[in-house]
């Protein structure tokens, strides 16, 4: 099949290879992947824009091995956005890439990229998260201990007067997210993600666990909040996970996660628009719920004296 043009936000993109299947137990192809994407481009991009973002491409499809990119490649076209910020360590300047438009996420699509993942603070304050997250895998085939721990660390949040967010990650397991004030760096969140973690521990100890050495589980599930780091990235909500099935990171309603049915792969390319025609995103305005990590504090301490 010859190359597929492709006009978006004014810009030409040109996908080589379009008939090439990156999925192939389900024959998901690279112009599906673009199409796709600039679909779903009116739900992602507010979840995306202003927030660097790690790429994992798949050019021989998820068959074969992918790699992760955070530099800008020199070839991509001079309109697609990025911003360099200065590492610590010997990392120095990364050329992050940006997606501002749907024409952005096309292009990455073109590119054989199937997930984007984005940081939890923006390039105009890139030490200052605007989210806390945690990351919620089971501990082993059952998935219901990640629902009732979204519920615990969601129901925990609340009581301490921040909003939760919940979605699928499209992998193994759920995300819980609240939005901040980026007004504390990211030590700091992670330290009060920490106490919380070790808070929800206490109360629940056969259940719950933060050891993160595996060995040491015994079978719980590990409140992960390793993510709440300068650099570290969560899957955006909307982005294709390299898994048979083309399965995506979703938004979810909190009464959702009492539904049996919902597991971290429920939705899909292929039915993910079937949702989303009934139903908004759940995040659209999770902006406007953003807390300061003071208010966090003030109750762990409350609880740390009872």
């Amino acid at each position: 099949m010859s190359d597929r043009t492709l006009t978006v936000d004014g810009e030409t993109i040109t996908l080589s290879h379009p008939d090439k299947v990156l999925f192939p137990e389900h024959g998901l192809s690279k112009s599906d992947l673009a199409d796709y994407y600039q679909r779903v481009a009116p739900m992602m991009l507010p979840h995306l824009r202003g927030r660097p973002l790690t790429l994992h491409r798949f050019p021989d499809g998820i068959g074969a091995h992918g790699f992760y990119q955070q530099n800008r490649s020199d070839y991509f076209p001079d309109w697609l956005p990025a911003a360099s910020i200065d590492h610590p360590g010997g990392t120095g300047t990364v050329t992050h890439i940006l997606c501002e438009r749907a024409a952005d996420l096309v292009y990455l699509a073109s590119q054989a990229t199937l997930t984007l993942h984005a940081w939890l603070s923006r390039v105009d304050r890139p030490h200052r998260p605007d989210q806390l997250v945690f990351d919620l895998d089971p501990p082993g085939d059952d998935f219901e201990p990640v629902r009732r721990a979204a519920w615990q660390v969601g129901d925990a949040l609340r009581d301490a007067g921040l909003t939760p967010f919940v979605k699928t990650t499209g992998s193994r397991g759920l995300h819980v997210v609240a939005p901040l004030k980026p007004g504390a760096d990211f030590d700091r969140v992670r330290r009060a993600c920490r106490r919380l973690a070790d808070h929800l521990v206490a109360r629940h100890p056969d259940a719950l666990t933060s050891e993160q050495r595996k060995n040491k589980r015994h079978g719980r599930l590990y409140l992960d909040i390793m993510r709440n780091a300068f650099g570290q990235t969560a899957v955006a909500p909307y982005a294709v996970r390299a898994k048979p099935g083309a399965p995506v990171a979703t938004p979810l309603d909190w009464n959702e996660v009492n539904d049996a049915d919902i597991g971290p792969r429920r939705y899909r390319v292929d039915n993910l628009f079937r949702r989303l025609g009934q139903k908004d995103d759940p995040w659209a305005d999770m902006a406007h719920h953003a807390a300061d990590i003071g208010t966090l504090e003030t109750a762990l301490r409350a609880w740390e004296r009872d």
